[in-house]
């Protein structure tokens, strides 16, 4: 738990950090529009190197978009979905299974039926209200507990961190969308030079490099809060798994124990 709690502080303080950068272009942006009037070559910002950028920026955006919406799938999964306090939870249980008040301990399990945690205690405790009722005890009874509870851990946690390899990937379409379009916009640049001398050319290729180069500055800006959101969610996931493993065991020795041989 202490190294997951480390973890999160860690991501925050990296969240905060990017929240900072974009403050400052955006801030820079605003004082740059409020400013008396320079040269154009003086000043760039975010919206003008999208506007320069052309398809390769929408691209890019619909990239992130894409990102943003699948963190809010999983950010309702993990955070919504998954919240309980799997402390007070199993300690309930906990009461209840000493005072042999099964019925009690599956009516709350099946209350929390909707989060990992929960569907893994209620499809246990099934399992040992209902053995006991056929008669079983001893260690079979025990090893028909911990069978369920190993069963519905491998059908259930391996969902919690899946998937969120898909933020790495589309971190990397967006850096390499960016490094693709810099590419372009620098062989369209230098294909622009002919027919233009002195002056004239040296104008030319510094603006199409500019415009080239905005292109891979806009694949990071996609890319780095992408990074971001996956070490956030994983390390959500990463702590909801570290639970269910430690109460998990906690469950069956607390049912083992209440099992007369």
């Amino acid at each position: 738990m202490a190294e997951g709690v480390k973890m999160k502080a860690k991501h925050i303080v990296l969240v905060i950090i990017s929240l900072f950068i974009c403050v400052g272009l955006f801030g820079q942006n605003a004082g740059e529009a409020a400013a008396p009037a320079a040269p154009a070559s003086q000043g760039y910002s975010i919206v003008q190197v999208f506007v320069d950028s052309g398809n390769w920026a929408y691209a890019i955006l619909l990239v992130f978009i894409i990102g943003l919406v699948y963190a809010i799938v999983r950010w309702n999964q993990l955070y919504r979905k998954e919240k309980i306090d799997a402390g007070g939870f199993y300690l309930k249980l906990r009461n209840y299974i000493r005072n042999d008040q099964l019925e009690e301990a599956a009516k709350i399990a099946e209350s929390y039926k909707g989060t990992t945690m929960g569907f893994i205690f209620w499809s246990a405790l099934m399992i040992f209200k209902d053995a006991k009722k056929s008669g079983q005890s001893g260690n079979d009874l025990r090893m028909a507990v911990q069978n369920s509870v190993e069963e519905s851990v491998l059908q259930t946690v391996h969902k919690l961190d899946s998937g969120l390899f898909w933020f790495d990937t589309l971190a990397q379409v967006a850096t390499y969308l960016g490094l693709l379009g810099t590419i372009w916009g620098l062989l369209e640049a230098f294909a622009s030079l002919s027919g233009l001398t002195g002056a004239a050319q040296q104008t030319a290729l510094t603006d199409g490099i500019k415009k080239a180069i905005g292109t891979t500055a806009l694949g990071l800006l996609a890319a780095i809060p992408l990074t971001l959101i996956k070490g956030w969610l994983l390390t959500r996931a990463n702590n909801v798994i570290s639970d269910i493993d430690e109460y998990s065991v906690k469950l069956i020795n607390t049912i083992n124990n209440a099992i007369k041989d």
